[in-house]
């Protein structure tokens, strides 16, 4: 059993995240701007956290001198984009970080994805992240393809073309196929019983990467949750 095992057994899964409306909408154009603030705000969240994941990662005991150093190398990247998002798109529409919080599937996300890869062996918490980086370049790929049968006849802001051009390119799809290949390695020398939590890991994070776009195109907020009308108060 290898990534790409996992990957066939979250087929049907991906199939569907494709083709996410709010992902549709970013390349027909359709996509509101609040939805699409949203989502930034959302993910530079999310990457702070992936970034730390990267970290806990590069530290666990009988990993490689390489392996370590790279996983390093990825979560500067992580937090640099996070940095990024924040001197760019959070400057343009005035947003204040600290005004910023994790809505519901965020902190859903990182809370799990932080306690398998702080609780779990390397191979577990390698597989829990691949998600990410694996379901981006495959719908930034379908993204693209989408936007060239397009042509001209639609018009979309100059964010949602950066963001398909940034996770369709070679240079992402790189980064992607070197973290698959550490993947493979811990398969290889995994038991079947630990395949099949590598396996299933994947899978949950296949679920929140799509349940991410949902709250994203939803616009989703914590509850209003008060005593107002309690007749025990």
């Amino acid at each position: 059993m290898t990534a790409q095992s996992f990957w066939e057994a979250a087929q049907d899964l991906i199939t569907v995240t494709e083709r996410h409306p709010f992902l549709v909408a970013m390349v027909n154009g359709t996509l509101p701007l609040d939805n699409f603030q949203y989502y930034v705000v959302q993910d530079a969240i999310y990457l702070a956290d992936f970034a730390e994941c990267y970290r806990i990662l590069s530290r666990n005991v009988g990993i490689s001198e390489a392996d370590s150093k790279r996983l390093m190398e990825f979560a500067n990247g992580a937090q640099e984009e996070a940095k990024g998002l924040h001197e760019t798109f959070f400057t343009k529409w005035g947003i204040d970080a600290k005004d910023v919080k994790a809505m519901p599937n965020t902190l859903l996300y990182t809370s799990h994805m932080l306690r398998i890869v702080a609780t779990r062996d390397h191979a577990e918490g390698l597989s829990i992240m691949l998600p990410c980086m694996w379901v981006y370049m495959h719908v930034g790929k379908c993204m693209l393809k989408l936007r060239d049968e397009l042509g001209d006849s639609v018009k979309r802001c100059e964010q949602f073309d950066a963001w398909i051009d940034m996770y369709a390119s070679e240079e992402f799809e790189k980064e992607v196929r070197e973290y698959i290949d550490m993947v493979d390695v811990a398969a290889k020398n995994a038991t079947p019983e630990k395949l099949e939590l590598m396996k299933e890991h994947f899978l949950m994070s296949c679920k929140l990467e799509h349940m991410f776009w949902d709250q994203a195109l939803a616009l989703l907020e914590w509850p209003k949750i008060s005593n107002v009308g309690n007749d025990d108060e």
